[in-house]
């Protein structure tokens, strides 16, 4: 049996502590014991950036922010989605999650953080969703589990009806924005409702061929003409 190897740990600024680990050749991030993410699972992680970025595929200059690097795994879908005139700014609140990815030797990010239509800001993405207003034609937040399933405390202002309307004011007119939840969470759609979004679920397992799902939210503005996503594959 392959060990598990315990690579690195970091601190969050609220004290939750993270802690890399590699199994096999693929990479896991622990809170508190539990997985928060996983190199063997990112399928959804790549669809919500898809959905996120759909609409832009052929806009000028579209300004993308992400909340959250994880391994990468949003970040790459979504520049693979977006022109070559793109700005996509990366919160990453916990340092040590970037230098992890740099890290030539371990297979993250490296090459995607390297892209010069990326941007890296180490602080909170609340911070670049307040400092924007109007800025954004697509918001991606994959910074927790949920709205009922936070790993970290300070993450939750992100889903109060507060943090809901500041991120829609972010968005310029025809933009979207896009949450991860673990699972299907209805009352967290009537937040984003009560904040003027459309909005649409997306049920998608986590890993491609199988293992469980986790809810997508997409969200436009009601008054913003919406260009229509793409059917699930």
């Amino acid at each position: 049996m392959k060990p598990t190897e315990r690579l690195a740990t970091a601190s969050a600024p609220d004290g939750t502590e993270l802690v890399l680990y590699r199994h096999d050749g693929a990479y896991q991030i622990r809170v508190g014991g539990v997985e928060l993410m996983s190199t063997r699972r990112f399928h959804s992680e790549e669809k919500l950036a898809e959905l996120a970025c759909a609409h832009l595929r052929e806009a000028t200059a579209p300004r993308v922010l992400v909340g959250g690097l994880g391994f990468g795994f949003t970040l790459k879908a979504a520049l693979r989605a977006l022109p070559v005139d793109t700005l996509v700014i990366v919160a990453e609140l916990v340092p040590a999650v970037v230098e992890w990815n740099r890290n030539p030797a371990w297979a993250l990010s490296s090459d995607a953080l390297a892209d010069a239509r990326v941007e890296v800001r180490l602080s909170d993405v609340m911070s670049s969703i307040k400092q924007g207003v109007g800025r954004y034609d697509a918001i991606i937040l994959d910074v927790d589990n949920g709205a009922d399933a936070l790993t970290t405390k300070s993450n939750r202002k992100l889903y109060t009806d507060a943090g809901v309307s500041a991120a829609v004011e972010a968005l310029a007119p025809g933009g979207r924005i896009a949450y991860w939840s673990a699972a299907k969470d209805p009352e967290f759609v009537k937040t984003l409702e009560r904040a003027g979004l459309a909005v649409e679920t997306h049920s998608v397992r986590v890993h491609a061929t199988s293992g469980g799902y986790c809810s997508l939210l997409i969200g436009s503005r009601i008054r913003d003409v919406k260009a229509p996503l793409p059917a699930e594959g």
